[in-house]
């Protein structure tokens, strides 16, 4: 059983918060359509230009709003686009019981896996959905996956959020999850390490890529020996 002072004192990390505030985002799309419209007011826009928005997302923001500006577009941004997902997307949040929030508690205060520690970057979503191509009705081409990405990665904060959420979009539209949490910690990001976090979605890019080609070539070995 995991000691109850382990559960309080281990201090929480950046992307466990980023995760409270995107699933909180979730519910709120899900539970009240009109703050859902009002938050797709924000898509490619500036914090003067939202007005509808402060009022959802005010109350979310970490300590009390008093963050700066370019840490403040990052929430509105990956907000307006969680609300921007098709409507089928969103259902009602069912009730946490007590056990599940225990078992939540306990997953925390283990170790954390990679995934759960870093989430999985937009690179990493880019080649899911090339490699999931063949089920989908919407298909990716692994050249538009490609010149999608490189776009991105070439983009300053101000082009990051004008061509984002056309790409976030296109991935939601073929079936592929964006991982918000990560999503939004990059964006939080961007301004200072635009070029680290544009090499991690590469890099998750072509190591995803890879490990598709790795599966298929097996299963294409399986398949001509017939085991």
């Amino acid at each position: 059983m995991t000691d109850q002072s382990t559960l309080q004192e281990r201090p929480r990390s950046a992307l466990e918060r980023y995760a409270d505030f995107t699933r909180r985002i979730e519910e709120l799309c899900a539970d009240d359509p009109g703050a859902r419209t009002a938050l797709r007011t924000g898509l490619r826009r500036g914090l003067d230009d939202v007005p509808r928005m402060h009022r959802f997302i005010v109350p979310e923001l970490p300590r009390g709003g008093r963050i700066p500006a370019a840490r403040q577009r990052a929430y509105y941004a990956v907000a307006s686009m969680i609300a921007a997902q098709p409507r089928h997307t969103f259902t009602a949040a069912e009730p946490v019981t007590d056990t599940e929030e225990t078992s939540r508690a306990e997953a925390s205060a283990s170790q954390p896996t990679p995934a759960q520690k870093y989430g999985s970057s937009l690179g990493h979503a880019f080649a899911t959905a090339v490699a999931q191509a063949a089920a989908r009705d919407r298909a990716i081409r692994e050249s538009t996956a490609e010149s999608r990405l490189n776009l991105l990665t070439r983009q300053s904060a101000d082009g990051l959020h004008r061509h984002l959420p056309a790409a976030v979009r296109y991935l939601c539209d073929v079936g592929v999850d964006v991982d918000w949490p990560r999503l939004l910690a990059d964006l939080i990001a961007w301004p200072d390490d635009a070029k680290k976090v544009a090499r991690r979605w590469l890099q998750d890019y072509y190591i995803q890529q890879a490990k598709s080609e790795r599966e298929k070539a097996d299963n294409a070995d399986r398949d001509e020996t017939g085991q």
